[in-house]
């Protein structure tokens, strides 16, 4: 009778309001009943909750899984309700049970009428608002009211000039910087900062890192032999397009399809490799059809992950579970992408065609001087030793994956099970129904394809992208699954915030630096990191957004940042990328002995010490330091990086060959800066944390520098001084 109480209780007090089937009812029907009862049509029971049609059809054996208004005709909630270990649903053996609150919510939208909505992310986005003031903390501070919390204050000018410079070029300000901007009291002077570090090459170079996660970029094939692979001069591109501001619409567009505008540019050309950046095989004993269908299902799924924010590759098998995207729809998809004049396998060579080669004109030469004399030779063995040395020529040309369409459209089947050598109906290319109709006026190809996803009604693209950015810069999206804007995705904090960015992105022309700009100069951002521990209770995740960001920084920007306080960062841009040192014998514990990429062998000179975005990335075996601090495989598409707290990290920090160098060079620094021991370790801890340690701090630090004096010299006492300050909480928080 308590329990019975209690359930009343719940749904009379907490649930008396409004219900909203896409922020209350949604998630719960999805994450506990859509596997059986979805869009799919082979749904159990032939009872489907996805649409208030499916879900009122009386018609249907067994009758109506709701009648508006009347929880106790409604099957959906007697099933939910009932003590019948074999009525109740979900299944017991599912382990999907529902609480209480959810089941209380169900019947009171039962009762309010059980109104569906069409999911919110497949709906057009609403303009933002004209305001007198900033947009993104009217909302915030919307929610703050209705949640009863409130903006922490101002975070002070060292800890926000610290966050601005990592946010926008991954590498923390000078202390010249920081002392300039303390110095200028003008509320310009942050301005002026903000475009500064936005018109910095750094800038490009930091926001490509994203971009080449969500990609799946790597220097190698992948899959058991990883070959060696040359796609560098994409990621070159990409770090370009960030660095000139390129729109994003137009940066989309040449990735999916640069090679079909009209007389594609190199770099068009260069940027269609995106196509290309799946793992691929060099055969073997594996079927051609198989590794071209793997191929083509590969590019589907990644323009699901990066463009649409969908989980396509579900429908690959059968009809989504989840989201109203059918088998058939998945294969029309497929059928743009399948199209490619080029072998399925790689072959094993670094760039299979279709390819851009860049000879030099020496290269050119050599192989002139070369084929002649081949053409010449009489000999079998001189004939030999010519190939071998026009073979070495050829692959020492710089090279890179393209895209190029096949001059006869290769048909498309649906695959029953998604199995290559199982082909069912023939499809032609199509959109999905769920989504705004294709126009007349675009071609129907890739480039069509492209021009219907980055068009200005398309609902997904510009939500997904200021989702992502707002990700990057406040540690998680006002929607946490990045990676799905679907059914199965998290419902937004703050649904009116997501559109009005999204229809900002929109009609500045999908400009980036401006909608970076617009975030970093909110009070939403700018706030201190630190808040009351009432506000941490109620607000533990932040996302309410009651305080600044805080969280610990990814693998490159913590490699980047030691490399760049301690003076021995190499900021040369672009070019193939570096192998920097690691333990030996990693490389050999994963690689097939035929492996090109079997044996690593580190880079050496300043090469080494360049940024991070620069290292080179096999696939089977990423950087294991960047690893540790949960750097992805690039194997996959990945839309947000786990963030874990593990002793490994210590051990790296404090152990990692680079990361002991540049603690060995702060600590000669140090010991070389004029000044009483108190003033270098004011001037050293600045260095690091952008800050000034107070008294206690700096006693703390002396008092460790002489116990380390009673073993080491001045210079390694300093060198350890040094390499505690880079392991601190606050040198590798963002905060």
């Amino acid at each position: 009778m308590g329990k019975y109480l209690i359930f009343l209780i719940i749904s009379f007090n907490l649930y008396s309001g409004e219900i909203q089937f896409n922020r209350d009812i949604r998630p719960i029907l999805s994450d506990k009943c859509f596997a059986c009862h979805g869009p799919s049509k082979d749904r159990k029971a032939d009872l489907g909750l996805d649409t208030f049609e499916n879900a009122t059809d009386s018609s249907r054996k067994g009758g109506a899984a709701l009648v508006a208004g009347n929880p106790s005709k409604s099957l959906l909630y007697q099933r939910l309700i009932t003590k019948d270990h074999d009525e109740r649903m979900p299944p017991p053996e599912h382990h999907k049970h529902l609480k209480q609150k959810e089941i209380a919510l169900i019947k009171d939208w039962i009762i309010q009428g059980a109104k569906y909505e069409k999911h919110w992310s497949f709906m057009p986005i609403k303009s933002a608002p004209k305001l007198k003031h900033h947009f993104i903390d009217h909302f915030v501070s919307v929610k703050h009211q209705q949640e009863g919390l409130s903006f922490s204050h101002a975070a002070d000018k060292r800890n926000l000039l610290r966050r601005l410079a990592l946010d926008l070029t991954g590498l923390p300000p000078t202390q010249e910087e920081i002392k300039t901007f303390l110095n200028n009291p003008s509320s310009e002077s942050y301005n002026k900062f903000i475009d500064h570090y936005l018109n910095s090459d750094r800038y490009g170079e930091h926001m490509a890192k994203t971009w080449l996660d969500l990609v799946r970029y790597g220097d190698t094939h992948g899959i058991h032999g990883d070959n060696y692979r040359e796609m560098f001069l994409y990621r070159d591109w990409v770090i370009k397009a960030y660095q000139n501001n390129m729109p994003f619409d137009q940066f989309a567009i040449e990735q999916i399809a640069g090679d079909l505008l009209d007389k594609p540019s190199t770099d068009q050309l260069i940027a269609s490799g995106f196509n290309r950046l799946h793992i691929s095989n060099s055969a073997g004993s594996a079927l051609k059809e198989e590794l071209y269908v793997n191929n083509v299902s590969d590019r589907v799924n990644s323009f699901g992950t990066v463009f649409m924010g969908l989980t396509l590759g579900c429908a690959a098998c059968h009809d989504h579970k989840y989201d109203p995207i059918t088998q058939k729809e998945y294969y029309q998809l497929f059928a743009y992408f399948n199209n490619m004049d080029g072998a399925p396998d790689n072959k094993g060579v670094k760039s299979p065609e279709p390819a851009l080669k860049f000879p030099t004109e020496k290269q050119k030469k050599d192989l002139t001087r070369l084929k002649d004399l081949l053409a010449k030779s009489e000999s079998k063995e001189d004939s030999n030793q010519l190939k071998k040395k026009i073979k070495k020529v050829e692959q020492s040309i710089e090279s890179t994956m393209i895209m190029k369409e096949n001059s006869m459209i290769k048909p498309a089947y649906i695959l029953n099970r998604g199995q290559y050598d199982q082909k069912g109906e023939l499809v032609t290319r199509k959109t999905p129904s769920i989504l705004p109709a294709f126009k007349k006026n675009l071609p129907n190809n890739r480039l069509g394809l492209a021009k219907w996803i980055t068009d200005k009604d398309h609902p997904l693209l510009a939500r997904l992208t200021a989702n992502r950015l707002w990700q990057q810069f406040f540690g998680v999206g006002l929607f946490k699954t990045s990676e799905d804007l679907g059914s199965q995705g998290e419902w937004p904090t703050h649904p009116e915030l997501v559109d009005a960015l999204a229809s900002t992105l929109i009609q500045s022309n999908w400009n980036i630096k401006s909608f970076i700009k617009l975030m970093v100069t909110s009070r939403t951002y700018q706030q201190s990191s630190h808040s009351s521990i009432q506000q941490y209770k109620t607000d533990p995740s932040n996302r309410w957004l009651t305080r600044g960001p805080r969280f610990r920084m990814d693998a490159e920007v913590l490699r980047d940042q030691a490399l760049f306080i301690s003076g021995i960062l190499n900021e040369t841009q672009f070019g193939p990328s570096i192998k920097v040192p690691q333990p030996k014998g990693l490389w050999s514990s994963v690689a097939l002995k035929e492996s090109n990429t079997g044996k690593f062998t580190a880079d050496k000179g300043k090469d080494i010490f360049r940024r991070s975005i620069y290292t080179f990335w096999k696939r089977s075996f990423p950087p294991p330091a960047m690893t540790i601090f949960n750097a992805p495989s690039r194997e996959v598409c990945v839309s947000r990086r786990e963030r874990t707290n593990t002793p490994l990290q210590a051990l790296v920090l404090m152990n990692e060959e680079q990361f002991f160098k540049t603690s060995q060079t702060l600590g000669s620094l140090t010991h070389q800066y004029k000044g009483t021991n108190l003033e270098k370790i004011t001037w050293l801890y600045e260095k690091v944390t952008c800050l000034i340690p107070d008294t206690h701090e700096k006693q703390l630090i002396l008092k460790t520098y002489q116990t380390y004096l009673k073993e080491h010299d001045h210079e390694h006492a300093w060198t350890m001084i040094a390499n505690s300050l880079l392991n601190l909480d606050i040198t590798k928080s963002k905060g």
